[in-house]
């Protein structure tokens, strides 16, 4: 049987990386993780191929020139521009099996472009934004040097990025409200299971 990419998705501090996490280490599911590709140079403790494929700008031109690149978002950094991408490669082969990627909304919107919807499969996790910005604000504090004006600047575009105007426009109806983290992701596994057995 064919399997689906998995897209998790959400405002950030819903806890999605959590999320993903488990979702990875249910052994029911079989997910694999899509590895991502990025410009950037590769940090130290980092491997080549676990954390990111670090590839070279001119390689990135290539893989676009040849129709690999199925979503792309590239940052002005002080050391240049850094592109983070995802490609199809052999990770995207589906007949042996689902993949698990975090993405964002337009993200997903470029999947199902590339792919076609019935492929792809959206998980949207919710939280109510008085909680979000509370676990944003714990974390932020709990940094060495906390960056409290890049917390407030994602926390207002991701209403942007996933207003009801854009959710509605990508089609998801679905949503998984993370209001208590065992309970969201054992109604996770229940959807992708019967999504995938459908």
């Amino acid at each position: 049987m064919m399997g689906k990419i998995i897209v998790l998705m959400g405002k950030s501090a819903c806890g999605k990386d959590t999320i993903f996490n488990m979702l990875q280490r249910e052994d029911s599911l079989k997910l694999k993780r899509i590895v991502p590709y990025t410009t950037r140079p590769m940090r130290e403790g980092e491997e080549n191929g676990r954390e990111y494929f670090f590839v070279t700008g001119e390689r990135f031109e290539q893989m676009r020139r040849q129709g690999q690149v199925i979503e792309c978002r590239t940052y002005q950094t002080v050391h240049g521009p850094w592109t983070y991408f995802t490609a199809q490669d052999e990770q995207l082969d589906l007949e042996q099996g689902s993949c698990l990627t975090i993405a964002t909304l337009e993200a997903y919107n470029s999947f199902v472009q590339y792919f076609g919807s019935e492929k792809v499969l959206p998980l949207l996790i919710t939280l109510e934004d008085g909680v979000r910005l509370q676990r944003a604000l714990d974390r932020e504090r709990a940094q060495e040097h906390p960056r409290y004006e890049e917390m407030c600047r994602r926390f207002l575009a991701d209403s942007e990025d996933f207003s009801e105007e854009n959710i509605a426009k990508a089609g998801i109806l679905r949503r998984f409200e993370n209001r208590e983290l065992s309970g969201c992701v054992r109604e996770i596994c229940d959807y992708i299971h019967d999504a995938l057995a459908g």
